[in-house]
């Protein structure tokens, strides 16, 4: 009998918590708004929205490449199952065109759409509660301006019992902090500015920063590095394998160019978020840089003494730029016999020994992040994929080797890469790492320099089919 009082107890209690779980979590729906797509917008309101969507890179992720823009539909994958974005143009039945500001705010501010459903959080609002009203009241303006476009976007095929949205409340819970930035007073107000946009609209963090087994960014290791649609986004703090020290000088003209003679062209998810920094100010893309180069800190001795003899051994402290050092002859002489040797020298060096600067010629990989870096999988996915060209433009372009060279090929000449221009240890498991990336087990995204953003039709995109 007193079994069975325990049990019923532990049954109550259970139900009980449930029920308050619930109640936590429920939000009301917010009456429809018949209004909103056919109010008039202030023009300098819209434009300055256009510029915060810009910062949030709202287009990439709301655009399936070969669609319309901002109509939804782009399949992101993730550890729990594929997402599909959603439709934020303003069509009635099937975007926003029915939300009240007040809605909007709310899924910006708590991840909670019109309806009451709770977002998930590949929808950064762990980021977007940082924004101001003000703010989101320009980026209203600015989404309900747009060509409304009716289109629903797929059901989402996650993991059971990850359809139930309620369970988020825990995430919640656990992982978010709803609130306004508050500025530090201890900081420049460039430094407060560039915060508020990198780790605000920005989300830098949402890529740069690893994340845990709930999918929730590991806050002890911020930017020290994590994934995004099969690239890797470099650490971009004290942990940076940059072999020449990032500098805010350096950061900001790779924000507002999408390369860097030091550092190579952007490409990959990247290639989306500085081609759509072109809409911001100077002052805006020098706030940013001001913060992040904050983050970076100041490298070592040991570090920057390297990073400024590259520098003089590429013609920037008074040396000629065609001149090589002894170190990096012997090197090469001493893999000659290396397998990835004669790839490389046959595919590779004509673009990128050839001295020619960028971005339309290749980094010398002296300087390349990607073969210092732990992880090879960005330095794989450009000799296999390439990199594109933008639409009607020059712009930097690299042919894909995928079709011409096998796995083990492709494996050899990474693996000489690694070992002739960096003193990182060898890579391991490189052959199978060629053939998950080839075959699409690790699915990669492909994007031109430019990114989607200037042409949603980008024929240099890869369909997303």
């Amino acid at each position: 009998m007193r079994f069975l009082r325990a049990i019923s107890l532990l049954l109550t209690v259970a139900v009980i918590a449930a029920v308050g779980f619930l109640m936590i979590g429920w939000r009301s729906e917010i009456p429809p708004d018949d209004r909103a797509a056919s109010t008039p917008y202030p023009p300098d309101l819209v434009t300055k929205g256009a510029q915060l969507a810009a910062v949030g890179n709202c287009i990439a992720c709301h655009t399936k490449p070969g669609q319309e823009a901002f109509a939804g539909g782009l399949p992101i994958p993730t550890p729990f199952g594929t997402l599909y974005s959603t439709n934020i143009t303003p069509d009635p039945e099937t975007g926003i065109g029915r939300w009240s500001e007040a809605a909007f705010v709310r899924a910006m501010r708590e991840g909670v759409d019109r309806q009451g459903n709770h977002l998930y959080p590949a929808f950064p609002y762990d980021h977007f509660t940082w924004v101001t009203d003000e703010d989101n009241k320009a980026l209203y303006a600015f989404l309900m301006t747009r060509k409304p476009v009716k289109a629903s976007a797929p059901e989402n095929d996650l993991k059971f019992p990850l359809q139930f949205r309620p369970l988020l409340v825990g995430w919640n819970m656990l992982f978010f902090r709803e609130g306004v930035m508050q500025p530090d007073p201890s900081q420049s107000e460039e430094w407060n500015r560039g915060r508020y946009l990198a780790e605000g609209l920005g989300h830098c963090g949402a890529c740069h920063t690893p994340r845990n087994a709930f999918g929730a960014e590991d806050r002890n290791h911020h930017f020290a590095g994590g994934e995004a649609e099969g690239w890797q986004a470099y650490a971009i703090n004290a942990d940076s394998k940059s072999p020449v020290p990032w500098t805010v000088d350096s950061i900001a003209f790779y924000l507002r160019n999408g390369w860097h003679e030091l550092h190579g062209v952007s490409r990959g998810p990247m290639a989306e978020v500085t081609g759509n920094l072109g809409l911001l100010p100077d002052s805006d893309i020098r706030a940013i840089a001001t913060y992040i180069a904050s983050v970076m800190g100041e490298p070592s001795p040991e570090r920057k003494e390297r990073g400024e003899q590259l520098l003089r051994s590429f013609g920037k402290g008074g040396a000629d730029i065609t001149t090589a050092s002894l170190d990096e002859n012997k090197a090469s002489a001493d893999l000659a016999g290396h397998p990835g040797a004669a790839i490389y020298g046959a595919a590779c060096a004509t673009c990128h020994e050839s001295g020619r600067a960028q971005p339309f010629g290749g980094l010398h990989f002296t300087l390349s992040t990607a073969v210092n870096s732990a992880n090879p999988q960005n330095i794989i996915n450009v000799t296999l994929f390439g990199l594109p060209p933008a639409d009607g433009q020059l712009s930097a372009i690299m042919p894909a080797f995928g079709n011409t060279l096998n796995d083990q090929q492709v494996a050899d000449l990474v693996g000489y890469l690694r070992e002739r221009f960096s003193d990182q240890p060898a890579w391991s498991g490189l052959t199978d790492l060629v053939a998950k990336t080839r075959s699409g087990e690790h699915p990669v995204t492909v994007l031109p320099s430019d990114g989607i953003e200037r042409a949603p039709k980008n024929v240099g995109a890869k369909e997303q089919k």
